[in-house]
C-alpha cells in the first residue's frame, strides 16, 4: 500500500479533503473484488481532481529555493543565489 501514498498525496495537494478521497476510493465497490490495491491505484489515477488554480488577479509566490552559496532559503522561480549573495553583501559567518 505504500506505493499508493504518493497518488493519495496528489489528491490532497489538489485540495481534496480526506473524506473526498475516501468516497472516491470506496464508492460502488464490486462484490467480487479480487485485486483491491489495483482498483485503488486505478481510481487514484483516473479520478484525480484537476490542479488548483489561483483565482483571477491572485499571484502565487515563487517556490522556495536554497541559495547555492550560503544555503539560505529564498523565493525564486529557479534555483540560484539569494539576493545578498548576488549583490556581494553576504555577512561573514
Amino acid at each position: 500500500m505504500r506505493r499508493l501514498t504518493p497518488a493519495a498525496a496528489a489528491w490532497l495537494e489538489r485540495g481534496a479533503t480526506p473524506e473526498a478521497v475516501r468516497r472516491a476510493l470506496t464508492a460502488r465497490l464490486p462484490d467480487d473484488l479480487k485485486h483491491p490495491a489495483a482498483l485503488l491505484a486505478h481510481r487514484l489515477t483516473a479520478l484525480l481532481p484537476p490542479p488548483l488554480l489561483a483565482p483571477p488577479g491572485v499571484v502565487c509566490p515563487a517556490p522556495f529555493q536554497t541559495c547555492e552559496t550560503c544555503d539560505r532559503a529564498f523565493r525564486a522561480p529557479e534555483p540560484g543565489q539569494c539576493r545578498d549573495c548576488r549583490s556581494g553583501h553576504q555577512e561573514a559567518v
